[in-house]
């Protein structure tokens, strides 16, 4: 497992955070304070030794102060936000904390019925601690000369929170939370993820949700990926959390093709995250890394473990695994060649179960970081098994850059992916369009 680069901070610096703090729960310590890459992480972020038994339990809360506030009769607009910390359970069975940020509108809610609850799941934002999409709501940009990390999900957070619904973020498992590293693309800890906070909202002091609040999924990328899981867990593992709807956004629903793909591309960076968060979800693949990867391979891990996304496209854009191999081959090969390796990418395949309730599959015809095949694929056998699918392919002119072909749409869509989210809200029926679909895409 590599070691991240991690220092204790001065206890002055933890007693002004503890000043303002209001915790449930175990206390954080001012020792408990780490170092990423020159960012401070606050004690907060670091787990109490034993966690409630109950998924969803709320560990800790404290006010979370959001960069981007104003003034307003009725409150702060957007709203007013809350840092959170709670149990969920990862993909091996067992408790892991999580961490995230809930956020109550001033906005009021207009659909009708008690208000809402959108759960958030942050598209690629890295690995390092200090890339948790709870931190980048307080600091949306960060530039220290080590570490460069941009809140982008903001902007979809504050549009929803416009609505009228209430908004929770997930950090997901280890990203934040110091404990363990992030599971980057585990489909069942993000699942889980991003249900338990739907639960641990509703516990949060002053929030206006109920456990009859409709729940809407919402992720990009990562996030799409997150969403979709979350979609196809729900029915099995949280089935009190109330969910009318889901937005999946160029969904990562086939980690192998996503491998092949990313290899060499803008985000090269992504590929290291993949196999850090594989050992850390299963250390008994970290023999056969062993015998794989080569100095510069285990290097490049180790440095990618602590890097935010800006900081893997600087350094890591366009590597070619097969630097990083004893001998030559490409991660994917070498994939495609270990049956242990193949059996657990093969667990992660989204879209072998039918997602709960109508779900938005929206991904560009132009993607080939996160390929546009492999994204529609998941629409298709979603519906073969008979779910409400409403599929959207993007109409943009491919680019030189894989990354500007995957991110462009991020935005491009989004108007009208909070749109159709805020309808399933409001109980508005979605319409299938699976009948449009080929088999083939």
């Amino acid at each position: 497992m590599p070691v991240r680069r991690r220092l204790l901070a001065a206890a002055v610096a933890a007693a002004a955070c503890l000043a303002t703090q209001a915790v449930t729960g175990t206390a954080a310590t001012a020792a408990d304070e780490v170092v990423s890459r020159g960012v401070t992480i606050p004690a907060f972020y670091n787990p109490p030794a034993t966690l409630p038994a109950a998924d969803g339990t709320l560990v800790r809360t404290e006010p979370l102060r959001l960069a981007l506030s104003l003034p307003s009769l009725n409150g702060p607009l957007p709203g007013r936000a809350t840092r959170l910390m709670y149990k969920s359970t990862d993909s091996n069975g067992k408790p892991v904390a999580v961490t995230g940020a809930y956020i109550e509108p001033t906005a009021a809610w207009k659909g009708g019925g008690p208000r809402p609850l959108v759960v958030l799941a942050p598209g690629t934002l890295g690995q390092g601690d200090q890339c948790a999409a709870s931190l980048g709501l307080e600091h949306p940009f960060r530039f220290n000369g080590e570490t460069v990390s941009v809140g982008y999900e903001d902007l979809a957070v504050y549009r929803l929170l416009g609505k009228g619904a209430a908004v929770v973020v997930t950090d997901y498992a280890g990203l934040g939370a110091t404990d363990r590293l992030h599971t980057y693309v585990n489909r069942v800890d993000e699942a889980h993820a991003l249900l338990d906070a739907a639960r641990a909202a509703r516990s949060v002091e002053g929030a206006t949700i109920t456990a009859a609040s409709r729940v809407g999924l919402f992720g990009y990328s990562q996030g799409g990926g997150a969403s979709a899981a979350a979609a196809e867990l729900q029915p099995s593992y949280a089935p009190d959390v109330n969910l009318a709807g889901t937005y999946a956004g160029a969904p990562p629903a086939d980690l192998t093709e996503v491998t092949r793909a990313i290899d060499g591309s803008d985000l090269a960076g992504a590929l290291g995250w993949s196999i850090n968060g594989f050992l850390q979800s299963d250390p008994s693949l970290k023999p056969i890394a062993d015998a794989h990867l080569n100095a510069t391979g285990k290097a490049a891990l180790a440095d990618l473990s602590t890097m935010c996304v800006g900081d893997a496209i600087f350094k890591y854009n366009r590597a070619k695994s097969t630097a990083w191999t004893t001998d030559g081959r490409t991660v994917s090969d070498i994939i495609a060649a270990t049956p242990a390796l193949t059996s657990f990418l093969d667990a992660q395949r989204i879209g072998r179960l039918k997602p709960s309730g109508p779900v938005r599959v929206a991904t560009s015809v132009s993607d080939n970081l996160v390929p546009h095949a492999q994204s529609r694929r998941l629409a298709v056998d979603w519906c073969a098994k008979g779910a409400n699918v409403t599929y959207d392919a993007v109409l943009l002119p491919p680019t030189g850059s894989g990354l500007l072909n995957h991110a462009t749409p991020l935005l491009a869509d989004q108007s009208a992916a909070v749109s159709w989210l805020t309808d399933r809200l409001k109980g508005e029926p979605a319409r299938s369009n699976c009948w449009t679909m080929p088999i083939q895409p």
